[in-house]
């Protein structure tokens, strides 16, 4: 694990390998959605603007619900603003801000919306597959204690510095689950995309799958990142989420034709 890549000493800071993964996952995933684009007759020109303004939203939102989710101690310990934002944040907050920033976008330019969300989907969880093997090397999003024998153990001081991931001590690879259910995800998609009977199908098939996962995965998380009654924040969306996308599947479905984002 290695949270810093390497140091520029005549610039006297270091390249922080979480930084290197998401600029990676960013343009692996554009070029997954521009060919998807281009297979799907879409011009390039608003898929680079949704994405674009996807990056910037994603990193605000998840951010925010960090910061939101220990309101109290950020509140306390202003301080620990700025080390907050040398942490992943929470991947949720980001998509939903995503989300939203892409609907407004798409209703003004009368974009296909569905249409481009299902080219998004297979990206977007490309996408996550490559940033948590950053949050792997940082050390945030880390897992509990466990005995296993593919536990990891984290050694160096400036992960802890920066995520707070506790030291010497056997811990779930939470990220490495994560990053690995990603991309069986992606690929899952890829095939529902070149079989998809109408457009928000693939799209609600990642929320659909990603909840289900994600809910899962969080029994092994270790971080702290907000819970009501043991079950954490992340779940609770989750859970919302898989409803939400079973109603938008049975909307879709009953009507019987393309529907456009709104």
């Amino acid at each position: 694990m290695k949270p810093v890549l390497f140091h520029i000493p005549f610039l006297g800071f270091g390249v922080h390998t979480y930084g290197v993964m998401l600029a990676a996952a960013f343009l692996l995933a554009l070029w997954v959605a521009l060919r998807g684009a281009r297979r799907e007759g879409i011009p390039k020109d608003p898929v680079l603007d949704l994405w674009i303004a996807s990056l910037i939203s994603g990193i605000v939102g998840a951010k925010v619900l960090l910061y939101l989710l220990d309101f109290h101690y950020y509140f306390e310990n202003p301080r620990a603003l700025f080390w907050g934002l040398r942490s992943a944040g929470v991947f949720y907050g980001g998509l939903i801000a995503a989300i939203l920033v892409n609907v407004w976008m798409v209703w003004r330019r009368g974009l296909p919306g569905w249409k481009l969300a299902d080219i998004s989907a297979p990206a977007i969880a490309l996408a996550q597959s490559v940033g948590r093997i950053g949050c792997f090397s940082a050390g945030c999003c880390y897992g509990r204690v466990t005995d296993l024998p593919w536990a990891v153990t984290f050694t160096d001081p400036e992960a802890n510095n920066i995520t707070g991931v506790p030291l010497g001590i056997p811990l779930h690879p939470s990220q490495l689950y994560m990053s690995v259910a990603d991309l069986a995800l992606f690929g899952v998609l890829i095939l529902i995309s070149r079989r998809k009977r109408y457009d928000g199908q693939v799209f609600l098939w990642y929320i659909l799958l990603y909840s289900v996962v994600r809910a899962a995965l969080e029994f092994t998380r270790g971080d702290p990142r907000g819970q009501i009654d043991g079950i954490s924040t992340s779940q609770i969306i989750a859970a919302a989420a898989f409803v939400s996308a079973i109603i938008l599947f049975w909307r879709l479905r009953a009507r019987g034709r393309t529907a456009p984002a709104s």
